[in-house]
């Protein structure tokens, strides 16, 4: 693979300072103090238990938001949430990397509140130089408020896949050869918000926020981005010119894994945009017609 960014005019041993640094900054030990920066909600974001657990909190005046301190050029990051629980219908729990400026990239983890006893809906979405409309939604398999479950991001320059608890739920494919644009060049920061949308989150908007039941609360553990290619001074620290490259950056579906994401798919898929032909009449984008 080509160099991310090296320069033969840096000098080797500031380059190897360089990345040194960079890749103590990204061995995360789970510690959201030293991981993270509060961005929005002021006390309705707390960092709790010494830095091992993160509370977001909702209520009708606002929401809250955090995000990574590092950006991230490719990565294997896990992060453990236990979801609002009860009448959550109307909030929406985001979690997701996103890169800077107009022609943005970002790859989603969006969970939809529920009323009391009915599912979440777990959104995914993936964009690239500023485009999304690449959804695919899902039922959880188990109860995503009664206990932490793990929610990963494999990004890679081959493919970026969703996993949930170490089961792949979605697979997408660098398929810029057929002209699909795909989040390869701009670095991104890990970001979460507990936002209100009962316009459009809960059946449509039918269903609004219940602000009785506030304030509504998502925790998250067990941040883990040791697996991550920290972007740091215009220099990546999984540079193949300088070190031997992770496993992960060439990683791919084994056939156990693919039998795991077919029956995620077929059993807890209720949307995908590669079916929906009402929204596409004039055919479909051309990577759903890719295998």
């Amino acid at each position: 693979m080509a160099s991310f960014l090296a320069s033969s005019r840096v000098p080797m041993l500031v380059v190897v300072v360089l990345f040194t640094l960079a890749s103590l900054m990204g061995s995360s030990l789970g510690n959201f103090y030293q991981d993270f920066d509060i961005i929005w909600g002021d006390w309705r974001a707390m960092i709790l238990n010494d830095g091992e657990l993160l509370n977001l909190n909702l209520d009708q005046a606002s929401g809250s938001g955090f995000q990574s301190k590092n950006e991230y050029l490719f990565g294997k990051i896990d992060m453990q949430l236990k979801l609002v629980p009860g009448n959550s219908a109307g909030t929406v729990t985001a979690y997701y990397l996103q890169s800077k400026g107009s022609a943005w990239d970002e790859i989603d983890f969006e969970f939809l509140g529920n009323l009391s006893g009915d599912p979440y809906i777990l959104h995914t979405n993936v964009y690239s130089q500023g485009k999304g409309d690449k959804e695919q939604q899902f039922y959880l398999w188990f109860d995503p408020t009664a206990d932490f479950h793990t929610y990963s991001i494999l990004w890679n320059p081959q493919r970026i896949i969703f996993f949930v608890d170490g089961t792949p739920i979605r697979e997408f494919k660098n398929m810029e050869s057929i002209g699909v644009p795909f989040p390869k060049y701009q670095p991104m920061r890990l970001y979460s918000t507990l936002w209100n949308a009962d316009n459009w989150a809960t059946r449509g908007g039918l269903v609004k926020t219940d602000w009785s039941q506030a304030p509504f609360t998502a925790s998250y553990t067990n941040f883990n981005a040791n697996n991550a290619c920290v972007w740091f001074n215009g220099a990546s620290s999984c540079d193949t010119n300088n070190f031997s490259p992770p496993s992960w950056l060439s990683e791919d579906l084994d056939s156990a894994d693919l039998d795991k994401l077919q029956w995620v798919q077929t059993n807890n898929m209720i949307y995908n945009y590669c079916t929906d032909a009402k929204r596409f009449p004039q055919g479909f984008p051309p990577e759903c017609n890719m295998s």
